[in-house]
């Protein structure tokens, strides 16, 4: 079974490469000044600031657009951040994504890197940085936060062609390892700030 998702993903990737390529332009200074309403909860530089946030500095600026725009939408549902991004324009998402997505981020791992959750490293890393445009980084996440947005997947509260597949594979031991390993990894995100 492991095998298949691994293949599935494999055309999953190459079938979505295209969306990849796509850029997400914003204005970064636009983007700082609209970053207040975020700082509550993921901080202006995009580290988490309360376990149920997730680190966002540094993630791709496609990502962070796709997520703000499934919750404005409602494809995805969050009590504050569907609040919060339905009053959002598409530029106002673009900036916002330019501005964490500009960010500098450095990770220490401290573990052997073949003990890394095999299901996960494609698209997330040994280290935690994404390895494709449409996945997050996880390095230094809240293990609550993982393990939440994976039963999320799992449940079909959240749905997404690649892990989707994969969190109805783990297991709840299998959950817990990838959440551990992610959560274990120090995270630096350095606030860079906008050129004038």
């Amino acid at each position: 079974m492991k095998s298949s998702i691994l293949i599935a993903l494999g055309g999953v990737l190459l079938a979505g490469s295209a969306f990849s390529q796509e850029l997400v332009s914003g204005d970064r200074m636009a983007g700082r000044k609209l970053a207040g309403i975020c700082r509550t909860c993921h901080g202006l530089e995009g580290k988490a600031r309360i376990p149920i946030a997730p680190m966002i500095g540094g993630e791709p600026a496609s990502y962070i657009a796709a997520q703000l725009t499934a919750f404005r939408s409602g494809e995805r549902e969050h009590e504050m951040m569907s609040v919060v991004a339905k009053s959002l324009t598409d530029t106002q998402i673009a900036d916002l994504a330019a501005w964490y997505s500009g960010h500098k981020v450095t990770v220490t791992l401290k573990a052997d890197p073949t003990k890394a959750p095999e299901l996960c490293v494609a698209c997330h890393g040994v280290d935690g940085l994404h390895q494709i445009p449409e996945a997050p980084n996880l390095a230094g996440e809240n293990t609550v936060y993982i393990e939440t947005q994976i039963k999320a997947f799992r449940a079909g509260k959240r749905h997404n062609d690649i892990m989707t597949p994969i969190a109805e594979e783990l297991d709840d031991a299998g959950l817990q390892q990838a959440a551990d390993w992610y959560a274990a990894i120090e995270i630096a995100i350095e606030l860079v700030p906008p050129s004038p």
